[in-house]
């Protein structure tokens, strides 16, 4: 008897804009010129952020920084799909999906530069804290995804991670709870080449990284993450998916980390000037300013006006985050413990002292 088939799966990747910004309208997903723009807008203003943020980290004025530079198309277009009432939840690199959110600017400088203060979500703003630690965000996501389908809430959950998180146990276990209790959960992988300094191929044998969703039952997508419309079309798709009661979506967002790692990296130690250049072919920016062009939507004076715009958003914010008056350094130590151990007394008492004696 021959042996039986029991399981078949493909891999396709979504292509909608190329890197000359020519466009299969066939899969083009409606949008309009007022959208378009406020997308290419988003884009200027993240990337201006970023920026900006860098520099004030080389001047001391911020702490240690995640440059989002080049990620810009995957946060912008997956964060724009999202609904009011849709929940999100960030790891360390996605000042871009806050930004279209409209979380305020001096917020995430207040939080980048040490100040927890940054990281008070408002009450109406749906998204959890930044996680940190690699790929822990994930089954946060799914528990909360888990309580939206016990309660019946119509909503869906949108968790972001780096294709370094794929080879945690979270993402594993995470996808596993997800494909089981078939939750609302959307899982988007910024897959951008390197965690840290390892290559993804040093990561996984398998071809894609969307493909291990296959084996927790749902599908996996790749999408071209550095095209606005790829990832818009599919993270909606996904979104409208889990918010029916159809289950999870892993997405695949292949795109490329045109900075360090953090400001604490220096990528020129494992990555090739070549391989770098090559990538800034293909700028999530420039791709949308090509279509846009064709499309009569852009020209320079309109870029000129917005590029001054956002300088002029990220400067005020940049100077209303500094007035913000620091906290005392008793805060170190109250709002842990409701009675403060005698061990933190003492470490209080010897930092008094040591302050003390700078005077």
């Amino acid at each position: 008897m021959p042996e039986e088939v029991v399981g078949k799966f493909e891999i396709t990747m979504l292509k909608v804009l190329d890197v000359d910004g020519n466009c299969d309208e066939t899969l083009k997903p409606r949008l309009s010129d007022e959208v378009i723009k406020k997308l290419f807008e988003l884009m200027i203003l993240s990337r201006t952020f970023d920026d900006i943020a860098v520099k004030l980290q080389r001047e001391g004025r911020i702490g240690t920084y995640a440059p989002g530079r080049g990620q810009e198309a995957t946060q912008v277009a997956s964060a724009y799909a999202l609904n009011d009432s849709d929940w999100f939840f960030p790891a360390f690199r996605e000042n871009a999906v806050y930004i279209t959110k409209n979380f305020p600017l001096e917020m995430l400088y207040e939080y980048w530069g040490g100040d927890e203060r940054g990281e008070k979500i408002p009450d109406d703003f749906n998204a959890f804290t930044v996680a940190i630690p690699v790929g822990t965000q994930i089954p946060h996501a799914v528990g909360f995804a888990w309580a939206c389908k016990f309660k019946g809430d119509k909503r869906a959950v949108l968790v972001y991670f780096g294709d370094g998180a794929t080879s945690r146990g979270d993402f594993h276990e995470g996808l596993n709870f997800a494909g089981v209790f078939k939750l609302p959960v959307v899982f988007l992988c910024q897959n951008n080449q390197w965690a840290i300094s390892l290559p993804d191929k040093r990561q996984t044998a398998s071809k894609t990284l969307a493909q291990k969703a296959i084996a927790y039952g749902f599908e996996g997508k790749q999408v071209d993450g550095n095209d606005v419309f790829s990832v818009y079309k599919a993270v909606k798709e996904a979104l409208d998916k889990a918010r029916s009661g159809d289950g999870p979506t892993l997405i695949e967002c292949v795109t490329y980390r045109m900075g360090n790692h953090t400001t604490s990296d220096d990528a020129s130690r494992y990555r090739t000037k070549e391989e770098i250049e090559e990538w800034a072919k293909r700028d999530p920016i420039d791709r949308l300013r090509k279509y846009m062009k064709r499309a009569g939507l852009w020209n320079e004076e309109y870029e000129k006006r917005i590029t001054v715009e956002a300088m002029e958003k990220v400067q005020k914010a940049v100077e209303k985050a500094e007035s913000v008056q620091k906290p005392e350094v008793k805060d170190l130590f109250e709002w842990t413990y409701s009675d403060v151990p005698q061990r933190l007394r003492e470490q209080q008492e010897e930092l008094n002292l040591s302050l003390k004696e700078r005077e």
